[in-house]
């Protein structure tokens, strides 16, 4: 009797779901196949496109990665084909949605496997022997630059039908001959570690699609200004450039400040004092010789005066992405103080502007000869169009990145996987027990893709 009167040991919390067996792997599998019907109509050139509402935010878009973000999923299984998705954006950047729809896939051949009592483990070994047979054909089937006989324009050829392709279900399809030299131009600017972070995107709503261009440098929407800033030179050529994470703006005392003097007159020495720490750091910004200065704080409107009045640019509330970007480009280095400024801290361009692009006013940075950047000016006609053009023409950036990387393709369509699963099946035919029906059906699996 003893062992009735021991207490259980409790290890899990109360109303923690224990499932397992059976039961279990098929309710995962049954909410993997609810997640894939999702994104299966947004596959390929003829894929439809979903609208996400989200509390007062509507998503118009066919990217995997993105409606599957978007999507509030619960399930736990469910969860992963969300991280296979994000992976794939993250890495590849393109075929979120097929590599969602194909892992769905080898989980609904699988199925049939599961209810005739096959142990999981057999069902992944049958699928690893057939994963490495299609890899070997995949690179049997690969095709290199010298394959296109364009000669010395092959490499570029082959970049902008990589960029075009991936560009074909997307929203702005028509005009992927537009956008597909643009990535592959963008990218070509970058140094060889291709850090796609150097290529700015910015989305200015209104115009047309085709209105966009491509600036080899740094452009920025123009920050907040005060008076003082129409007077200041709208372009310079061969500007030093001082990047600066100092406010430049009078300041009075705090209000929980408290200073006692004996003598009235004291207290203009106190306001002098505070005039006199601005002025001093103005001077010192001058000193150094810059034309522009720019800063993650404001600059307020005595300094934007005091420079206009010495012909100087200067921008306040620059974000952070910007000022790296300008930072990197030119060989500026941010400085936390204006006091001892040394000489190698300021950066340089060939020629700085500001013009007028749609409805906003942005300033542009180009011919900068520290290291390579680049930017693209999006245009649209609405704010959803625009945001989905923004996410394909990332999708193509990382698309012509991995492909200047390895110049190595292979036909798409959907031709490849069948072409796979033609060279499965017949190794399959070949294989003796169990393991030839599920390669099989991984074969069959394949086939979702076309």
């Amino acid at each position: 009797m003893s062992q009735f009167m021991q207490p259980s040991i409790i290890l899990l919390r109360d109303g923690t779901d224990t499932s397992q067996g059976k039961g279990q792997l098929i309710s995962n599998i049954n909410a993997c196949q609810a997640v894939g019907d999702v994104v299966r109509t947004t596959l390929g050139p003829r894929g439809m496109d979903k609208l996400v509402y989200e509390a007062t935010k509507a998503t118009i878009s066919n990217d995997g990665a993105e409606i599957l973000k978007l999507i509030d999923i619960v399930h736990p299984a469910a969860k992963v084909l969300v991280d296979i998705a994000r992976s794939q954006d993250a890495e590849v950047g393109d075929g979120t949605t097929s590599v969602t729809l194909i892992a769905c896939e080898l989980l609904k051949q699988s199925k049939q496997f599961i209810e005739d009592g096959e142990h999981p483990q057999i069902i992944i070994r049958g699928y690893r022997k057939a994963a490495l047979l299609a890899m070997k054909r995949l690179e049997e089937m690969e095709v290199g630059v010298d394959a296109l006989g364009e000669g010395s324009n092959g490499r570029r050829l082959l970049l902008e039908r990589c960029a075009a392709t991936a560009l074909n279900s997307k929203l702005i399809c028509r005009n992927k001959a537009f956008f597909a030299p643009m990535c592959v131009d963008a990218v070509d600017i970058l140094d060889k570690d291709m850090n796609l972070k150097m290529i700015g995107i910015k989305k200015v709503t209104g115009g047309s699609v085709t209105d966009s261009f491509l600036v080899k440098g740094v452009a920025f929407k123009k920050t907040f200004s005060y008076a003082g800033f129409e007077q200041q030179p709208k372009k310079l050529v061969n500007p030093k450039i001082l990047v600066l994470n100092v406010e430049l703006e009078l300041k009075n005392e705090k209000d929980n400040a408290e200073v006692r003097i004996d003598d009235p007159a004291m207290y203009q020495s106190i306001v002098d004092a505070e005039w006199q720490i601005i002025y001093e750091k103005l001077e010192q910004c001058v000193a150094t010789g810059a034309s522009v200065i720019l800063s993650k704080l404001p600059i307020g409107d005595l300094a934007t005066q005091y420079f206009a009045d010495r012909n100087l640019f200067c921008a306040g509330r620059v974000t952070g992405d910007d000022l790296d970007r300008v930072c990197m480009a030119t060989g500026a280095k941010i400085q936390t103080t204006t006091n001892n400024l040394p000489e190698n801290c300021l950066g340089s361009c060939e020629l700085f502007e500001e013009k007028q692009v749609g409805g906003e006013r942005f300033n542009f940075f180009t011919g900068c000869t520290e290291t390579k950047t680049a930017t693209i000016l999006l245009r649209g006609g609405s704010e959803q169009f625009v945001e989905e053009a923004h996410r394909s023409l990332h999708d193509a950036l990382m698309i012509v990145k991995r492909s200047m990387q390895s110049t190595k393709v292979v036909a798409g369509g959907g031709a490849v996987e069948m072409e796979l699963s033609r060279y499965v099946r017949d190794h399959a035919r070949k294989s003796p027990g169990k393991q030839q029906l599920i390669m099989l059906a991984f074969a069959k699996a394949l086939e979702i893709i076309p």
